[in-house]
């Protein structure tokens, strides 16, 4: 019989500025929760002053990583030292394989919308953290979206629904990245693999997770972060209003992390080569 996960942890985002001065709400790589195997970071940015986000994120480095970038509304502008470049708007997947190593800006553009989207780092097993880094940008028209008879709707980023596969593939993570939109009085439920981790972050409306929730209130509001702990399936409810989140989940490396920054390495050793590279101008890999 299979077995729901419930509530282990709600956590409400920290305030940060990153980049030149961006300013967003950061629920994974905190004081409070560093990693959640195999996801590193977990930021959430949005706002209708551009004076929150235009400085944006200038030429920087990264290693050991992915990053998935979704965007919701507003655009950002990439570039990158293998030549990439393009816009991301509403919708829109950027999903890079940092590998061994790629310096990249991500510079959001002002109006005529609000800016808002999210950026996750997903970890590399050692055996890969020396890949070779590649894009895969996906624009909102191939990300399949399905809506089931009760009114549920979800956009695939990557896993399957219903049989319906996400258009980010070949991840090593064997990632699921969800954007469920429920009605008022609507239960969702998706099957996620024994032993992968899994969290839920919660930015409209309010919800509860299986048959546990917040004691305090019965329902997890947003803007939260959930951590699920073990089982077979998700189940999340709404109430009187109707509610949105994004559902994770991802195989666990179960290797050590040392991290510096945008570098994430199995070994000190290997973080100082990197900077070592970094200093010497051979960061960059043919």
């Amino acid at each position: 019989m299979a077995t729901e996960r419930t509530i282990e942890e709600i956590v409400t985002p920290t305030p940060v500025s990153e980049g030149a001065g961006v300013r967003l709400r950061r629920s994974i790589a905190t004081r409070h929760l560093d990693y959640l195997d195999p996801f590193l970071l977990f930021d959430h940015f949005g706002s209708e002053d551009p004076a929150d986000y235009l400085a944006g994120f200038p030429m920087h480095p990264h290693r050991g990583i992915e990053t998935v970038t979704y965007m919701l509304d507003g655009s950002v502008a990439h570039a990158d030292s293998l030549g990439n470049s393009g816009v991301i708007g509403a919708g829109d997947v950027q999903w890079m394989t940092a590998g061994s190593g790629i310096l990249h800006e991500e510079m959001p553009k002002a109006g005529p919308r609000r800016l808002d989207g999210f950026q996750v780092w997903v970890n590399l097993p050692a055996k890969l953290k020396l890949t070779r880094p590649r894009y895969q940008d996906v624009a909102a028209a191939k990300i399949p979206e399905l809506v089931r008879p009760d009114g549920v709707s979800v956009r695939v980023v990557a896993g399957v629904v219903d049989g319906v596969a996400g258009a980010v593939k070949e991840i090593h993570a064997e990632p699921e990245y969800l954007d469920v939109s429920l009605p008022a009085n609507r239960t969702f439920e998706q099957p996620v693999p024994r032993g992968h981790t899994a969290l839920a972050y919660v930015f409209q409306g309010e919800v509860s997770f299986g048959e546990a929730s917040d004691a305090a209130s019965g329902r997890v509001a947003a803007t939260r972060l959930v951590v699920l702990g073990d089982g077979d399936v998700v189940r999340v409810s709404t109430g009187e209003r109707p509610a949105r989140l994004l559902l994770l989940s991802g195989k666990p490396l179960g290797e050590p992390v040392a991290r510096y920054g945008p570098f994430v390495m199995n070994t000190a050793e290997e973080i100082r080569e990197t900077l070592r590279e970094l200093r010497e101008g051979t960061f960059i890999r043919p």
